[in-house]
């Protein structure tokens, strides 16, 4: 097929639009609202906040019903490309977006915040770098002809690293910004958030393949389920902002300073990787979506934790925000310089 021909999702296209218009909604209903909307910031167990713990929880599981890890065998074909993902994932990027966050949010930013309120901005973007990303992967991948199951391999591995390597690289750079951090909400965090929706869609995958056939797993519930995830995230915005709204509206100078280095990170690791995979001579259908990968988060995991760990109305959380928002246009204007530079 023509690559030209292949167009990205009319309502995935247009999710910067759906984002800002979800923004303007929780920032509107938060300041109309007033200190009633704290009913239901108010509803939470062990940190988490039970309303949006859903609403996350339903973005995240039919992201999980999209991976095999029994395709991880095929690995052995291009190990390379693995490996390439594997060092920018996790031994650059965390570092590298810890780095620019720290530049920017405690010492060019300096006379805007107050230094306990650029520890939680930091800890925020940490916890976005320390999420690689899982799902939109898939749409950029194939908007640059990268190979489907090649890039089902690398989503999967991450997955696997996710679930043992998030924990002790937020809590060591959390631990560079002199933030306490509760070890047991991260890792319960982590079990809600991963653990279990993987599980879930892990053994949902298993028994309707073997039931109903791939195809109609592929072709009739996949589909179905794709707007429970975004209405979902979009939903979680519109409660985010609800309760960020008064901040939001005193200072909204906040969201174009938050996104600056977000961006810079972004365009930083797709180069990284982009011109490591060159170097190591893989073929374009692997070196773009490792690059798209390691550019791209896994923002739903990264709100997730800044929730229960700083709460709704937290810098932190603000962060990971605003990290959904800049993605989608950031992420399209890379596929189409992936495009350009094919080899």
């Amino acid at each position: 097929m023509d690559n030209n021909k292949k167009q990205i999702g009319f309502f995935e296209k247009y999710l910067t639009l759906w984002v800002a218009i979800c923004i303007a909604a929780g920032i509107g209903i938060g300041t109309f609202a007033g200190d009633s909307i704290q009913v239901l910031s108010n509803m939470e167990i062990y940190k988490v906040n039970i309303p949006v713990a859903i609403l996350i929880w339903l973005m995240i599981y039919p992201m999980m019903l999209q991976i095999d890890f029994s395709s991880i065998k095929n690995v052995r074909k291009q190990p390379k490309g693995l490996l390439l993902t594997i060092v920018v994932n996790w031994l650059i990027k965390p570092f590298t977006m810890a780095f620019f966050a720290w530049i920017f949010f405690t010492k060019l930013y300096s006379a805007f915040i107050t230094p306990e309120q650029a520890g939680e901005y930091i800890a925020g973007a940490i916890l976005l770098g320390a999420a690689p990303c899982t799902a939109m992967v898939f749409v950029w991948s194939y908007l640059t002809n990268g190979d489907p199951n090649y890039t089902l391999v690398q989503v999967s591995v991450n997955d696997l690293i996710i679930l043992v390597a998030f924990i002790p690289i937020v809590g060591l750079l959390l631990g560079i910004t002199n933030i306490t951090i509760p070890y047991d909400t991260l890792v319960a965090s982590i079990v809600v958030f991963v653990v279990v929706p993987l599980l879930a869609g892990y053994i949902t995958h298993k028994i309707l393949i073997k039931h109903k056939g791939t195809e109609w797993f592929k072709n009739q519930l996949l589909p179905k389920f794709k707007p429970v995830s975004i209405i979902a995230l979009l939903l979680t915005l519109v409660l985010l902002f609800a309760f960020q709204g008064n901040i939001i509206v005193e200072n909204p100078l906040i969201i174009l300073l938050i996104a600056i280095p977000l961006v810079i990170q972004t365009y930083f690791i797709f180069f990284v990787t982009w011109f490591g995979g060159r170097k190591l001579k893989l073929p374009h259908a692997i070196c773009s979506p490792a690059a798209m990968i390691g550019a791209s988060n896994f923002f739903e995991l990264a709100v997730a934790v800044a929730i229960a760990l700083f709460g709704l109305q937290s810098p932190a959380a603000m962060v990971t925000v605003v990290g959904v928002l800049v993605e989608v246009p950031v992420m399209l204007s890379l596929v189409k310089l992936a495009n350009k530079w094919r080899y």
